[in-house]
């Protein structure tokens, strides 16, 4: 059956009639700041004293986007007789945002948890060169990570949070025992003064 003249045509004004009397959800951008949910990705955050400069981040980037500067400084010897060690000491750490694709990689694969996805998004500029940010943007967007969402009540404790609990009592239970050795002790030192 072929079919009715202008029928394609009432179709397209009832679409309009319908979405004419809903209420609008459009949201004033820069007036009202919109709710993200909390694993958005906006920015990378980096907390440097995490950073060794081992350069996974930059080695599996897939833009390279990521520019690490390091030099190695000598560290003396933590006792007598020990010997000196060197640490890598970080320089720069910057980000090309012109190049990064928010992939993540670099997040998944630092194994000294230094960086964060940062829900900030308000970043823009008006040259493409200023989009390379260096360490000091990087960590100021670092506060503004959001905490780790907390873990379902029937969860099993983290083993590492279950194994320093273990090892804080076994030292709060030594450090009970050596005080209650030395106050008997204590007490007997007056009675052999007051004797002699």
């Amino acid at each position: 059956m072929p079919p009715i003249p202008g029928s394609g045509l009432a179709k397209g004004l009832a679409v309009t009639l319908r979405t004419m009397t809903k209420k609008t959800v459009t949201e004033q951008y820069p007036d009202v700041q919109p709710e993200l949910p909390p694993r958005t990705r906006g920015v990378i955050g980096l907390f440097e004293e995490n950073c060794t400069v081992c350069m996974l981040c930059a080695r599996e980037c897939p833009d390279w986007c990521i520019y690490i500067d390091s030099h190695k400084e000598t560290v003396p010897a933590a006792a007598p007789g020990g010997r000196e060690r060197s640490r890598n000491v970080l320089d720069r750490f910057a980000i090309d945002f012109s190049l990064c694709m928010y992939c993540g990689i670099c997040i998944e694969v630092c194994p000294f948890d230094a960086l964060f996805w940062s829900p900030e998004f308000e970043y823009s500029e008006t040259d493409i060169r200023d989009l390379t940010h260096e360490r000091d943007q990087l960590r100021e967007w670092m506060w503004t990570v959001l905490a780790p969402p907390a873990l379902d009540p029937g969860a099993e404790e983290p083993k590492e949070l279950a194994a320093a609990r273990k090892t804080a009592d076994k030292l709060a239970a030594q450090r009970e025992a050596a005080e209650l050795e030395a106050a008997p002790q204590d007490t007997a030192r007056p009675e052999q003064e007051g004797r002699e």
